[in-house]
């Protein structure tokens, strides 16, 4: 009721979103993805007339189109509302999870967090040594040279590789460009900048790659004040998910990620 009487002064609030796990399109459980998150971001940026948002960070990375559209939306309704977005990471925001942090004006770490990562990877196996060995024979037809390439169970093509090189090239270039325009002249001048190199607390705030070592509520009390009030939102939960009911692929998925967070020790 204060907020809608002009001559009652009320506390300040701040929209709280945590973006936790690995970035990837479609369903499958505990994945963030644009389609996934849009329902909760639009609502911390626009139910009650938050003074600020925080979003709390914790991701390896993942897919760099979804991160690109849920860090686009973040900024568009961050100028829209003229909203200040303030970023926290938690154990990692490295690759992806480091785009995502770029949405926030400030970003903040805590002293053992890993950030960085700006880089483009794809990893697979190749599996035709396993197929001959037991005697299984790759049948596949395509009606262009290009469709089959990159095929685990065939041998490495140097004309492949190449070509992802580029596409990754193309997709690093995007992702050192948004660095660039979102942290601006707080980066310094470090030569393993880009290079999908990463940094732990204080170093990350050394290069540029954080504002500074602090946690969302005592910085947000710092500078919001002590009455400050913090309005957590996050994705509604599901029937099967609340009994903790899961399916073999969410098996699967928590297996991916365990992977991409044991890439940087954790």
């Amino acid at each position: 009721m204060k907020r809608w009487l002009p001559f009652v002064k009320s506390q300040p609030t701040v929209a709280v979103v945590r973006l936790n796990g690995m970035i990837a399109s479609g369903n499958r459980r505990g994945a963030l993805n644009d389609a996934g998150t849009a329902q909760t971001i639009e609502r911390a940026f626009s139910r009650g007339k938050p003074d600020a948002v925080a979003l709390v960070i914790n991701s390896p990375g993942g897919s760099p189109v979804q991160s690109s559209l849920i860090a686009a939306r973040i900024r568009r309704l961050a100028k829209e509302k003229g909203v200040k977005v303030y970023a926290f990471t938690e154990d990692v925001a490295a690759s992806g999870g480091y785009w995502l942090a770029c949405a926030g004006d400030e970003i903040w770490i805590d002293p053992s967090s890993v950030v960085g990562s700006i880089g483009v990877i794809s990893a697979s196996f190749g599996l035709h040594d396993f197929i001959a060995r037991h005697g299984v024979e790759r049948r596949v037809h395509t009606s262009g040279r290009s469709k089959s390439m990159l095929d685990p169970f065939r041998p490495e093509n140097p004309d492949d590789v190449e070509r992802l090189k580029g596409w990754q090239e193309q997709i690093h270039e995007t992702f050192i460009d948004y660095v660039k325009d979102r942290r601006g002249s707080r980066l310094a001048e470090d030569p393993d900048m880009f290079t999908g190199n990463i940094w732990i607390g204080k170093k990350a705030v050394e290069v540029g790659l954080a504002d500074g070592v602090g946690h969302v509520v005592p910085k947000m009390k710092e500078i919001f004040g002590d009455k400050v009030k913090l309005q957590a939102y996050g994705p509604k939960r599901g029937l099967l998910s609340r009994f903790g009911m899961t399916m073999a692929e969410d098996a699967i998925a928590a297996i991916e990620e365990r992977g991409a967070y044991a890439r940087f020790g954790l």
